[in-house]
């Protein structure tokens, strides 16, 4: 359970990272390939290599879909319902992938942020990506 000045961190620090989400969902996506190789066969169509145009723009996609889900935090199922749709569904990810790309982005946001990612921030963070990725687990129930 978040608090309301966690909610509101949440907002502040994905409002800050929303300018570069094409550098932190790039650089959190080859972090979680680069460390769990496995995870790579759901991108066996895309070039996946260091900064290529795919791993950035599916990286933009990410931080910008966590970013409208901190923002929608009260209504967090109602905001991923399509997304939690189209990742069962069509694309069938196995859930466990959601939980490794979130240690990943934590990593990611610890090293762009620095002194800003404090112990608050961090426990806020990983409170808010595991309820995103039970959301988008939620119809492999």
């Amino acid at each position: 359970m978040l608090s309301n000045y966690e909610k509101e961190l949440l907002v502040k620090i994905w409002d800050k990272m929303t300018p570069v989400a094409e550098d932190i969902g790039s650089e959190a996506l080859l972090r979680m390939f680069t460390t769990f190789p496995k995870t790579k066969t759901y991108f066996a169509h895309l070039d996946i290599s260091p900064r290529s145009e795919h791993l950035r723009s599916h990286g933009k996609k990410i931080v910008l879909a966590i970013a409208e889900g901190a923002r929608n935090i009260n209504n967090l199922a109602t905001t991923l319902a399509p997304l939690s749709r189209f990742h069962a569904y069509q694309l069938r990810i196995h859930p466990t992938n959601f939980k490794l790309l979130n240690h990943c982005m934590l990593v990611t946001l610890a090293c762009h942020m620095g002194d800003e990612f404090c112990p608050v921030a961090h426990a806020a963070m990983d409170k808010f990506l595991s309820a995103f990725s039970a959301v988008l687990s939620e119809k492999y129930r």
